[in-house]
């Protein structure tokens, strides 16, 4: 790791007119980042070959190998919101996460993640999150440790032997369905999701009236199924998007540094029982959301 970030791995594949060398491939892959910037991470040994050693820039472009490099931004801009470890064993970590940060390194986000953070301060290169959690979105997340048992942590996601609740807060409606089933599928941008009223349900959401002040309310959701944005798409859908959604129903980019209106929506609790050591586990987030 390089101040928390593990390298990216790269594929050299088969082409029909292949680059001369690896640098020209890297320029004409990714075509945001100018040749300037990768001689530099070349000579700050920032590019490595399968073994993890540094290559030089003359490196030759060949096929079937595998490349790793590490990712940076010239400017991040600081999220100003702390993390809470509330457990952790030998196997994992439960974490809250506080608004309008990535979980993961992607993107413009690479320093301000989760993950990287989280990384920095255990010196643990193994750390991988086991399920999703929007950056817009708040609250717990459960990160694995230890390879050699992530597998069973997996299954619990992939069997639905781990219960989650969301509180969400949207507008008051008088009558909501108990569950809403829907086909989700990308959407136009393409980090969004849309309905598909024409193919079978593969997104299940439990829904639940908490509390009512005035226009707004507070709902509980229990997904049974983990599609993108599928709490924020369905609330949509019922014509009640969560407060503050800059996608739902209409994308609206924030300005970059904007933290002022979080989006609504909180991973609330976690609930299962561990597959190494057998005990039954309910977490519940210390955030709340604003009215």
């Amino acid at each position: 790791m390089k101040n928390g970030v593990s390298p990216s791995v790269l594929y050299l594949e088969k082409l029909p007119n292949p680059p001369k060398l690896l640098i020209d491939f890297l320029c004409q892959k990714f075509l945001h980042i100018s040749r300037d910037v990768w001689q530099e991470r070349f000579k700050s040994n920032q590019v490595l070959d399968d073994k993890h050693q540094p290559l030089p820039v003359s490196t030759p472009y060949e096929y079937g190998r595998c490349i790793y490099y590490y990712r940076q931004l010239s400017t991040e801009m600081p999220v100003p919101f702390a993390h809470q470890v509330l457990f952790e064993n030998q196997d994992i970590l439960v974490v809250d996460k506080p608004h309008f940060l990535a979980v993961s390194p992607a993107g413009q986000h690479v320093q301000q993640t989760l993950l990287t953070r989280l990384k920095n301060h255990t010196g643990n290169t193994h750390l991988s999150p086991l399920h999703r959690l929007d950056k817009d979105t708040a609250g717990l997340i459960l990160i694995s440790k230890n390879p050699a048992s992530r597998h069973l942590y997996h299954a619990l996601f992939a069997h639905e032997t781990i219960k989650k609740t969301y509180h969400a807060i949207a507008p008051y409606r008088e009558w909501l369905p108990a569950s809403l089933c829907l086909h989700l599928e990308r959407g136009e941008p393409f980090y969004t999701m849309r309905v598909n009223p024409d193919k079978p349900a593969n997104t299940c959401t439990n829904i639940r009236l908490l509390d009512r002040r005035g226009k707004w309310a507070k709902y509980e959701l229990t997904p049974t199924t983990g599609k993108l944005h599928q709490l924020r798409v369905h609330l949509s859908h019922l014509g009640i998007p969560i407060k503050n959604d800059p996608y739902y129903p209409k994308v609206c980019h924030r300005q970059a540094g904007d933290f002022s209106s979080p989006l609504q929506l909180l991973a609330k609790t976690l609930s299962f029982i561990d597959p190494v050591t057998g005990e039954m586990f309910c977490f519940e987030s210390a955030l709340s959301l604003q009215w």
